[in-house]
C-alpha cells in the first residue's frame, strides 16, 4: 500500500534544473459566469518509486476584457516512456502557442456557434502538434509511440454573455458534466457528429478506450449548423497556420488516434470536468468515488483551491496513476 504523501524524489540533473517537475500544482480563475479550477497532481506509484509527473498541466488567458479566451491543457506521456513528462508539457506549449496566435478568429468562432471552422482549424492544430512530436521522435531515435502523449483542452470565453465551451483532445482521459446532482459522461465510443473527428496525424499506438454513452446528449451539440460553412472561412481561421509550425511528417504508418470535439452551451449550476485518465478511470469505474465527487462538487460556489485539491487526490484502491482535473462551475 501506497503512502498517502509524497516520499521519495525524482533524480535530478544539475545540468537540467528546468527539467525539475513540482509534484503538484494548483490553477484558479474567475470570468463572467464561471469559476476554474484545477490541480495536477503526482500519482502514488510515482511517489513511491522516485518518478517524475507525467500529467502535464496549463492553464492561460488571450487577449483581455471580454474578448479574452481561456485555454485549459491537460497531457499525460506515456507509461515508463524516456522523457514522458517533457513531451506532456512540450504539447500542451504547442497548442496553447497556436491558439494564443489565432486568439480572436476563436473567439470569434465560438461567439458565433461556428461549430464548422472551430472543429476543422482545431483538428489542423492537433495535426501540426502531434506532427512536431513524431519529427522529435526520429530525430531522437525513439519510437513514435514512445514519443507521444494524450492530450484534452478547454476553450472558454471569458465574455459573462458566452457560455460556449469547447472541448477538443486526443487519446486517453474523460469529459463529464456534474449536472442536477448526476455525472454525464460526455465521450461516447461512436459516431455522434460534434464528439469524435478523424485520425490525427503522428499519434502513438493504440486506440482510446471505450466509453460508456452519455445518458443526455447535450441538444446544442447533437447539430452541426456550421457544418456547410464557406471552406475558405474554415481555412482561415485554422490556428495550424502558424508558418512557424513544423508540417506533418508524411507516413505510410498506422493512424490510431481520433480527434474529439464538442461545443456545447453551458446551463448555470452545471459543473464540467476535464481529467487525465488517472481521474477518469476510477470516476468510470467506482461508483463510490462518482457519488462522493458528485456530493461535493454539485455546488452554487466552486470550492476553493486547496478544497478542490483533496478532492481530487480522493484514494482509490487500485488507481495510482497521475491524477490531473480542472473543473468549471457555472454561476
Amino acid at each position: 500500500m501506497y503512502e498517502t504523501e509524497p516520499t521519495t524524489l525524482p533524480v535530478t540533473d544539475p545540468e537540467d534544473l528546468r527539467d525539475v517537475v513540482p509534484d503538484t500544482v494548483l490553477e484558479g480563475a474567475r470570468y463572467g459566469t464561471l469559476t476554474l479550477r484545477a490541480a495536477s497532481l503526482r500519482g502514488d506509484a510515482a511517489r513511491y518509486r522516485g518518478e517524475p509527473r507525467r500529467d502535464a498541466l496549463l492553464a492561460v488567458r488571450f487577449g483581455t476584457g471580454d474578448s479574452a479566451l481561456l485555454l485549459v491543457a491537460v497531457a499525460s506521456g506515456q507509461r515508463a516512456a524516456p522523457g514522458a513528462h517533457r513531451v506532456a508539457r512540450e504539447l500542451c506549449e504547442w497548442i496553447a502557442g497556436a491558439v494564443g496566435g489565432n486568439q480572436a478568429r476563436l473567439t470569434e468562432d465560438i461567439h458565433t456557434a461556428n461549430r464548422g471552422a472551430l472543429s476543422s482549424g482545431l483538428h489542423r492544430l492537433t495535426d501540426r502538434a502531434y506532427g512536431r512530436l513524431r519529427a522529435g521522435a526520429t530525430v531522437r531515435g525513439l519510437a513514435p509511440a514512445d514519443h507521444t502523449a494524450s492530450v484534452r483542452c478547454l476553450l472558454l470565453p471569458a465574455h459573462p454573455a458566452c457560455r460556449t465551451r469547447v472541448f477538443f483532445g486526443v487519446g486517453d482521459g474523460g469529459l463529464f458534466r456534474l449536472r442536477d446532482g448526476a455525472w454525464q459522461d460526455l465521450e461516447p465510443d461512436g459516431g455522434e457528429r460534434d464528439t469524435v473527428g478523424g485520425p490525427v496525424i503522428g499519434y502513438g499506438s493504440g486506440r482510446p478506450p471505450g466509453r460508456r454513452p452519455s445518458p443526455d446528449p447535450d441538444p446544442a451539440s447533437a447539430s452541426d449548423p456550421a457544418s456547410a460553412s464557406d471552406p475558405a472561412s474554415a481555412s482561415a481561421s485554422d490556428p495550424a497556420s502558424d508558418p512557424d509550425a513544423t508540417p506533418p511528417p508524411e507516413s505510410g504508418e498506422p493512424v490510431h488516434g481520433l480527434f474529439r470535439f464538442r461545443a456545447s452551451v453551458a446551463r448555470p449550476g452545471d459543473t464540467l470536468l476535464l481529467c487525465s485518465a488517472g481521474l477518469a478511470e476510477p470516476l468510470r469505474g467506482e461508483a463510490a468515488l462518482a457519488d462522493r465527487l458528485a456530493e461535493r462538487w454539485d455546488t452554487a460556489d466552486a470550492p476553493g483551491l486547496a478544497a478542490f485539491l483533496a478532492d481530487a487526490q480522493t484514494g482509490v484502491k487500485g488507481y495510482a496513476d497521475d491524477r490531473t482535473a480542472a473543473a468549471v462551475w457555472e454561476a
